[in-house]
């Protein structure tokens, strides 16, 4: 004689509650901080960074120097090789952006026109793109100096530093501009978040 067993219940298949699952955010976007060198602007990106992943978001930071490392090797500080650098972190930037992932930028990108091709790449896209000016003064990037670059060019070790030998052309209309040396890094990234949120990116 046969036995019926009773069936599972099709809740068993699924037990976990959709409600209860974290869903990653998919609004892509370009933020790109531009500024001298020392200015804050990778600080900024990872105390960024760190906010945004809490909060459910896809993100990465396109690194200057990791770019240079990686994508651009080969390539000098002359203007064009800078555009050039400028493009391949833009290209690579929006298809990030256009594939839900907020991609954080802190490259000096010292050229208006530079930074003007890698918006209308954006725009072209309909990816989203905020341009923010990390304006911090030659003066207090020099003190900082990170890196030792002001103190290699100040000895002649040193030629082309932007902002000192070299041309910076800053931002007349970014998005957001940002006075580093006034405020602490998690207060500068705030202000950053509240932009995205204005802009229903956060």
């Amino acid at each position: 004689m046969a036995t019926e067993h009773p069936k599972a219940p099709e809740q068993q298949a699924n037990s976990a509650n959709p409600e209860d699952q974290e869903t990653p955010v998919t609004t892509g976007a370009t933020v790109w901080l531009t500024g001298l060198p020392s200015a804050g602007k990778t600080t900024i990106a990872y105390e960024l960074a760190g906010r945004l992943r809490e909060e459910g978001h896809l993100v990465e930071v396109l690194d200057g120097d990791e770019i240079r490392e990686f994508i651009s090797a080969g390539l000098g500080f002359s203007r064009e090789d800078r555009h050039t650098n400028v493009q391949r972190i833009g290209f690579l930037a929006e298809l990030l952006a256009r594939n839900g992932v907020k991609a954080l930028v802190p490259v000096i990108a010292p050229y208006a026109d530079s930074r003007e091709a890698v918006r209308k790449r954006h725009q072209e896209s309909g990816a989203a793109y905020i341009e923010v000016h990390v304006a911090t003064p030659v003066e207090v990037c020099s003190v900082r100096d990170v890196k030792g670059l002001y103190a290699k060019q100040a000895a002649g070790e040193l030629t082309g530093l932007t902002g000192v030998d070299d041309p910076y052309e800053v931002p007349e209309t970014p998005d957001l501009r940002i006075e580093s040396q006034d405020q602490t890094v998690q207060e500068s990234a705030a202000v950053l978040h509240a932009l995205l949120t204005e802009r229903g990116l956060a």
